[in-house]
């Protein structure tokens, strides 16, 4: 599990810093992408990675802002001429709909593949065997949202090494144990599955959030969770600017970390008044309140590893 940032940049596109787009790869866990908005030139970004477009299985929009949606459309077309055919579902608020029926209508833009829209609340969007994510509205001028993607706790591994000290050969009985069966072995003896499987494997929680004001709900998504993805498109000096235009500061960002007890916070969405040589200095900032704060770039990768 890794999150590749594929723009990190507030409102328009700067030289450095491309708007809004994320990607969750998934690839280990089910062979699949699932994309955090999809601002203006996306695909573009794209083009400078490993992605492929045909493994994006699920898109989810943070909220309705132009640099958080305008690449949409151009994505969806060209995922059809680069060999995608599996279904791909997009997540948005109240609009989403709209916005891409329109675009590909007008467009002619005729998609190869099943695409489904779902238009979200607060609440449960989505839950297999293996993930859920969840939404809550933040705080924000348009209706913008933060989602919590919990990875279900995974069986433990079963102990080869101790049943073949104990004589038992790997073999059918192996996958009978690892599901922590009792079975009775040709020699009499009876064991229990459940002495040779290790404890579950905890899944991983990433809160990934979108433009907001400090709030409850922000909490709420990154409590406990391993990484905690917020916005900071102002400095801490910044406070009063950034309340007027209901974002956030790098120093309210680290608090909601702190609050909330992440592993680590990825600080997103910077405004292009800050130059490069600016950005050890907003990542200081959220330091002196949260120690494992990093601002991230464009084509920042972070592995996700398990507690």
């Amino acid at each position: 599990m890794n999150l590749l940032f594929l723009g990190t940049g507030a409102g328009v596109p700067a030289k450095l810093r491309n708007v809004s787009a994320l990607a969750l790869m998934l690839l280990e866990e089910r062979n699949a992408v699932w994309l955090f908005d999809c601002g203006e030139a996306t695909q573009h970004q794209i083009l400078h990675t490993s992605l492929k477009p045909r493994k994006i299985e699920k898109i989810f929009i943070t909220h309705l802002h132009g640099d958080h949606i305008f690449g949409l459309p151009g994505l969806l077309g060209s995922r059809s001429f680069q060999g995608g055919t599996t279904e791909l579902t997009v997540y948005g608020p109240r609009g989403i709909r709209q916005f891409l029926e329109v675009s590909l209508k007008i467009s002619e833009t005729h998609l190869k593949y099943p695409l489904s829209i779902i238009e979200y609340g607060d609440g449960l969007l989505f839950e297999d065997s293996q993930f859920k994510v969840e939404a809550l509205l933040l705080d924000h001028a348009v209706a913008s949202y933060g989602f919590r993607i919990t990875e279900k706790d995974k069986q433990g591994t079963l102990d080869a090494r101790k049943l073949r000290e104990e004589g038992i050969p790997p073999g059918p009985i192996y996958k009978r144990l690892k599901e922590e069966e009792t079975v009775n072995l040709d020699d009499g003896r009876t064991i229990h599955g459940s002495d040779y499987v290790g404890p579950p494997q905890k899944g991983r929680v990433i809160a990934i959030l979108g433009d907001t004001r400090p709030c409850k709900n922000a909490v709420e998504l990154a409590r406990n969770a391993n990484l905690l993805v917020h916005e900071s498109t102002f400095s801490g000096e910044n406070e009063e600017m950034a309340r007027e235009y209901f974002h956030s500061t790098t120093m309210q960002a680290a608090e909601i970390a702190r609050e909330a007890n992440v592993g680590m916070l990825c600080l997103t969405h910077i405004s292009s008044r800050y130059a490069k040589e600016d950005w050890n200095r907003l990542e200081k900032e959220a330091r002196t309140i949260f120690s494992d704060s990093k601002v991230v770039s464009d084509f920042t990768n972070i592995a996700i590893p398990f507690n």
